[in-house]
């Protein structure tokens, strides 16, 4: 695929800065290649592995286990996927480009395959150099997590960046209103040498008021709603504005009700938006939203300290961040947490040829894995699966001994209920994974 063919101009600004970070082949193909494919004129991205051994290859090619042969630069092999299709791929090899058509067949359509164009490129592993502390003072604020959007600076795993976010509707620290409402964003970032089928790390080093007021609102979500409670309920949805004392480190509300006139509560600030871009052939989620890619996950304990572990499936990650709240409840019952904009310093890495399938986040004592669905109970059956996947991964657990973990361990926290998905977090406390780890050891 040319870079011509790339829809959209930052589509081909991303493939120039990944490109940077490739090397032609050398004799052997052995190694980790990034591929475009050309679906229909939009770019799909995705990663390739490949383990020669003379005229025979095998690997991984989008996740699924390939064979085939190379002879004299011209590249055969298929892939097949677990519900029974497969991929065939035949291309040539020059100058270090691998240029391929692919015929993708359905298992349950084996009559109308699909057929489209790749290209990829090997992979070099990034030269580390010494971390670099970045100054980035936000002036474009974004809507969508599109990867379409120009990258706003581009950092090395392990640099930090220092920056601040807008609230949810678009005000500043400085009660300026900046950009229309719905959770502006501020970013992407573009992380040199993160490749799709890699992890991002986001290490929140900094999170911090840099206002003393917040807004919230006085209604409960529909999803927190039975018949008698929505009656009730339903003068609610008022704006309500709460003084933060970030010197107490607490919140109370600035005009309040009869009982409430002593009310308070702790300040946590957090962040409820964390993402990377997904891929272009995906129309861009709205900031309101969330999936895989992280998003409005309105999760708790997004705060300082926490570390984020969200899927790279674009070059350059376009790490997005926003959303601010000075404390929020679980599941953001009210629709709107204590939003207000925040200062923010956080430290990215990437863990290269592994992928999360959902977000994952840790604390000083947590491992905690998250599920987003529409519903409360797949997002339950997502966060469950999202951890046995993890546990499998780092501890080797058959599934037997992670119902075992799971049953005598989980802790289960609801994250969001106000937005199109509901979250669920499953959490497991470091001090039962230590016995695990050490047995891992022997």
């Amino acid at each position: 695929m040319t870079r011509t063919s790339l829809a959209g101009v930052w589509i081909f600004a991303a493939f120039a800065f990944a490109s940077a970070n490739l090397t032609q082949a050398a004799d052997s193909l052995t190694g980790r290649w990034l591929v475009t494919a050309d679906l229909h004129g939009t770019p799909y991205y995705g990663p390739l592995e490949i383990e020669q051994q003379g005229q025979k290859i095998t690997g991984q090619f989008f996740g699924d286990n390939l064979e085939g042969t190379i002879d004299g630069g011209v590249i055969h092999f298929v892939s097949k996927d677990s519900s029974g299709g497969n991929r065939r791929v035949d291309g040539t090899i020059k100058n270090g480009l691998l240029s391929a058509t692919v015929v993708d067949t359905d298992a349950a359509d084996e009559a109308h395959p699909d057929r489209y164009s790749i290209s990829a490129t090997v992979i070099r592993p990034l030269q580390r150099v010494a971390p670099v502390r970045h100054e980035f003072v936000p002036s474009t604020f974004y809507r969508e997590f599109s990867p379409l959007n120009k990258p706003v600076l581009t950092v090395n795993p392990g640099d930090s960046i220092h920056t601040s976010t807008v609230d949810a509707v678009g005000t500043d620290k400085d009660s300026r209103h900046r950009v229309l409402g719905g959770n502006p964003q501020t970013g992407p970032f573009y992380i040199q040498s993160a490749m799709p089928g890699d992890t991002l790390v986001v290490h929140l080093t900094r999170v911090r008021l840099n206002r003393d007021y917040a807004v919230s609102d006085d209604g409960i979500v529909g999803r927190g709603l039975n018949e008698s409670l929505a009656v009730k309920m339903k003068d609610g949805g008022q704006t309500v504005v709460w003084h933060l004392d970030a010197v107490q480190g607490v919140a109370s509300l600035q005009k309040p009700g009869e009982h409430t006139a002593a009310y308070t509560v702790p300040i946590r600030p957090m962040l409820g938006c964390i993402a990377t871009a997904p891929q272009p052939a995906r129309a861009a989620p709205n900031t309101g939203d969330s999936g895989n890619y992280g998003g409005n996950m309105d999760f708790n304990e997004l705060v300082e300290g926490a570390t984020l572990y969200l899927p790279v499936s674009v070059p350059g990650a376009l790490l997005y961040l926003g959303d601010g709240h000075a404390a929020q409840g679980d599941g953001e019952l009210n629709g709107n947490a204590l939003e207000t904009s925040l200062d923010v310093e956080f430290t990215v890495d990437v863990i290269a040829g592994r992928r999360t399938p959902d977000p994952r986040v840790e604390s000083e004592t947590h491992i905690m894995a998250m599920g987003l669905a529409g519903s409360l109970d797949d997002a339950f059956r997502a966060a469950t699966a999202n951890m046995a996947a993890w546990i499998a991964e780092d501890y080797k657990l058959t599934p037997s001994e992670t119902a075992e973990l799971f049953g005598s361990s989980a802790e289960y926290r609801i994250s969001e209920v106000a937005d199109r998905n509901a979250g669920v977090v499953l959490k497991i406390n470091k001090e039962r994974l230590k016995t695990l780890a050490a047995s891992e050891k022997k």
